[in-house]
């Protein structure tokens, strides 16, 4: 695995590396050794996905205590982690990466920071790893359009949940 910073603190870009033969491929997505050889000491609780379908946006959402690792099997999207830290000097700022089944890229996402993909495939499935069980009553969402981050995103009306529409701070 290759470990590469990206433009926010402690917010890594992964890749893999893939194995291939005639029977197929082989890529390991997760080694406790391996990250902490990497500086990366994050013990995971927890695994979920969400599965959708083109131009789906889910997001920002996140929470003050959970580290994730995210990771696309299925299908290709549009990732984004943003800094929703208000004590930082650096809230607000914000990257993107493209997550496919084809490239196995990961990002792992700090605590205080908010996440929020969009569907650009045919359907996508979102997988992440949890330092932390999940807890909705400590999560907040911003608004995916939030005029204060200015994200770009490659659609102008993405298909939005009521939650993701309307926000909820904590």
């Amino acid at each position: 695995m290759r470990f590469k910073k990206t433009k926010l603190k402690d917010c890594w870009l992964i890749e893999p590396e893939v194995f291939e033969d005639f029977r197929g491929e082989y890529t390991m997505t997760y080694s406790e050794k391996v990250f902490a050889e990497n500086g990366i000491n994050v013990k995971f609780v927890e695994d979920d996905i969400s599965m959708s379908s083109r131009h789906v946006l889910r997001g920002i959402h996140g929470d003050q205590r959970t580290w994730k690792l995210i990771s696309c099997p299925h299908g290709k999207f549009y990732f984004i982690v943003v800094n929703c830290d208000q004590q930082s000097p650096d809230f607000g700022k914000w990257d993107s990466f493209t997550l496919s089944a084809r490239n196995r890229n990961m990002v792992l996402v700090p605590p205080k920071h908010g996440n929020a993909h969009l569907v650009i495939s045919e359907s996508a499935i979102f997988h992440y790893k949890q330092s932390e069980y999940y807890n909705p009553e400590g999560q907040f969402t911003y608004l995916w359009n939030d005029p204060k981050f200015n994200i770009w995103w490659p659609v102008k009306n993405p298909m939005i949940s009521r939650r993701d529409e309307e926000g909820h701070y904590v």
